[in-house]
């Protein structure tokens, strides 16, 4: 690791570090207050997908949607308005609406072939935006005056990169340049995040044999045909099994590429401080251990 001990890391005038784990565990949450120091550059890796390697295709996807209305499509084809997508990093809406979800396209689904395709292109930009983390460390460094950095991961991490491949190069981007740190939850956790999913259910990126045991698993227990499957309903299915799916992911990630924290202990952070005693105090754990 890039920080041989607790005070290593406490000392370091260069702090690096990236959170990775569950959505709605506290990444970004623990991003934001190290940002807000003044003293930290926050990358967020969505932000990164859905501006550098996703924005012409959600792009694409507004202006497809806006050609069907007549009004629109002669004002576009004229070049007499923009339209694009506004995603920050506290709305990433664009990004996710774009992912979509399975279903039937009368309640807002995909058809099963285009929701893959657009799987592929999230994977394809997911590897891409880990893989820019060094050069952006730089980067906010040389523009910005930046020394200290955060990585903010997406929740879909784990289904991009193999946690057992020595020269995955994604990972080895990560662990090289930045100290990884896993926010791990518990059945607690699990529980409150199925609620909060199952009361608004988002886009997600899954591996393709996972989506393919999922899909024909939801068929299966539903009774429905693929065309007629709601779009909210199969997502609420497949994320409830991506949890107990991804936890070992995840614990393999941080057993072979960096450290680990509890999201109970991310609940109770206040401040910059707060997050590098955090850390550091995970960091010793580690050391203790080994």
């Amino acid at each position: 690791m890039i920080y041989a001990t607790e005070q290593d890391w406490r000392t370091a005038r260069d702090k690096r570090v990236t959170f990775f784990g569950m959505s709605g565990l506290g990444k970004t949450h623990m991003a934001r207050i190290l940002r807000g120091a003044g003293d930290w550059f926050h990358y967020s890796i969505d932000y990164r997908i859905g501006t550098a390697y996703m924005g012409e295709h959600i792009n694409d996807n507004l202006k497809r949607e806006a050609m069907r209305v007549p009004f629109l499509a002669g004002l576009l084809r004229s070049d007499s308005i923009y339209i694009g997508s506004n995603i920050t990093f506290e709305n990433l809406d664009p990004l996710s609406t774009y992912l979509g979800q399975p279903g039937d396209p009368a309640q807002g689904g995909l058809p099963m072939p285009e929701y893959e395709r657009r799987q592929t292109l999230h994977v394809r930009a997911e590897i891409n935006a880990l893989l820019d983390t060094p050069h952006f460390i730089e980067r906010a460094r040389d523009i910005y005056g930046y020394d200290q950095f955060v990585c903010d991961t997406g929740g879909s991490i784990c289904e991009v990169v193999d946690p057992h491949d020595p020269a995955d190069p994604a990972l080895r981007a990560l662990h090289d340049t930045t100290l990884m740190v896993w926010i791990e939850g518990t059945e607690d956790h699990v529980q409150t995040l199925v609620d909060r999913f199952s009361s608004a259910p988002k886009p997600m990126c899954y591996r393709p044999e996972f989506l393919t045991e999922q899909w024909r698993d939801y068929l299966r227990v539903s009774g429905v045909s693929a065309d007629r499957v709601d779009p909210n309903a199969f997502a609420r299915h497949a994320y409830a099994a991506a949890i107990t799916e991804r936890h070992p992911r995840y614990a393999a990630m941080a057993a072979n590429w960096g450290i680990s924290v509890t999201a109970a202990e991310v609940a109770a952070v206040r401040d910059a401080a707060d997050v590098i005693a955090l850390v550091g105090e995970a960091l010793g754990r580690h050391r203790a251990a080994a």
